[in-house]
């Protein structure tokens, strides 16, 4: 007997109890829809947040404030004040492979125009900025090195404050106030969405450096951030090495009179690598953990299908010894009842990948959950469902081939 005749006997079987076979295959149907559709959210999670971190820039790398301790209490991130504006500069001349470096100094204000007003953030920055960020506008332009050491009053607002304060006006040109200092709008952002960090990145003030030192932020000296473009991605952990080195040579290990402490006491360097992995490691745990969920209820169809092809070979003994007396062999019998068992998950497989695909799909219409169903995942769905089937259906196909003939044609 040849495989395709094994496999026509398997369907004819499986197609005798049609309502068994269906509910059989359910199990796996709900495993495979189940573990599709929860990798879908796993994975659109995940490009999301590389999206979010992709925001940033390109080869970008932070350096903000340190923490220190003192008195055996931790006093939390930024509690170090010592980069400035010179190291920013310094970075900018002595560091190779940098393409661009933006001081950052932030402040929260109230914004007027006319009878709208809004809180955001206010962000002090250099011209780089917008080359490190990759930020483009929608209307209008950014402003230029030339505005920093004037400290010209002008600012780039993002869209989410455009919006606020402007409704459909055009905002170029208009004149709003920040902290009661009248700045004229230049340009408007497009639309970044949410940063990695989850806050609106639209929701935002630019303003030169110097202008926001001068007006703004009053006695502040110390910067938020340092934003460092490199000129490559190989070249972000030699910057990262170098900008260390040179910032400890400025300030020294007796910096705000800490004595034997670390260079993270003092300042911390991160680059988009690291910030990305970081990102990343909770949506790829996320996912591993959907999956983990969506494969146990994959196992428990598969032991369904052992359940009900336990039931087949007891209800068909007779008809097993009338096959194996007149000369069918008993690899014949394994391979019949094999062929059933991942027919039903293989279908079963098969009808999962599509309701999966489907409710992912809705999730994304209905609730705006970003969700992306990967070629991977649905071949690794598929042969899952395929290998539950042949573990599953091996001992009931292999109990079936062992049976004696004389005694299976005595079973009624």
């Amino acid at each position: 007997m040849t495989v395709a005749d094994a496999t026509r006997i398997a369907f004819h079987a499986l197609g005798r109890n049609k309502l068994r076979s269906a509910l059989t295959a359910l199990g796996i149907v709900i495993g495979v829809g189940s573990l599709i559709a929860l990798l879908g959210i796993g994975h659109g999670a995940r490009v999301q947040v590389e999206k979010q971190v992709a925001s940033l820039g390109e080869n970008v790398i932070q350096i903000q404030p340190g923490t220190i301790t003192k008195n055996a209490v931790k006093l939390g991130s930024d509690s170090v004040s010592g980069l400035t504006v010179e190291d920013a500069e310094a970075i900018k001349r002595e560091v190779p492979d940098v393409v661009a470096v933006s001081p950052e100094v932030k402040t929260k204000s109230q914004v007027v125009t006319g009878n709208r007003n809004w809180r955001t953030s206010v962000y002090g920055i250099s011209a780089d900025y917008f080359t490190i960020r990759q930020w483009k506008t929608v209307k209008g332009e950014i402003f230029s090195e030339q505005d920093e050491p004037g400290a010209a009053k002008v600012t780039v607002i993002g869209s989410a404050v455009a919006e606020e304060l402007f409704g459909e006006d055009d905002p170029v040109d208009k004149i709003i106030r920040i902290q009661n200092v009248p700045v004229t709008v230049i340009g408007v952002l497009k639309p970044k969405g949410a940063s990695a960090e989850g806050y609106n990145q639209d929701d935002n003030i630019f303003v030169p450096y110097g202008m926001a030192v001068r007006n703004l932020v009053g006695k502040q000296t110390s910067l938020r951030k340092i934003y460092v473009q490199a000129t490559s991605l190989e070249a972000m952990v030699k910057v990262e090495r170098q900008i260390t080195q040179l910032l400890l040579q400025r300030h020294g290990r007796g910096m705000n009179g800490i004595e034997d402490a670390k260079p993270d006491d003092f300042f911390k360097v991160t680059t988009q690598l690291e910030i990305a992995e970081s990102a990343t490691a909770t949506a790829r745990t996320m996912t591993l953990l959907l999956g983990l969920i969506a494969s146990v209820s994959l196992v428990v169809g598969g032991i369904g299908i052992m359940n009900i092809m336990l039931v087949s070979v007891t209800e068909r003994t007779r008809e097993i010894g009338v096959r194996i007396a007149i000369g069918a062999h008993r690899r014949h019998i394994l391979c019949q009842f094999l062929i059933e068992a991942v027919t039903l998950s293989a279908l079963g497989g098969i009808i999962g990948i599509a309701l999966g695909t489907g409710a992912a799909k809705l999730l994304t219409a209905l609730a705006g959950w970003p969700t992306l169903i990967s070629p991977d995942a649905v071949l690794v769905a598929f042969m899952f469902s395929a290998v539950v089937g042949i573990f599953f259906g091996f001992y009931p196909a292999r109990k079936a081939s062992r049976l004696d003939p004389i005694e299976a044609l005595r079973y009624e």
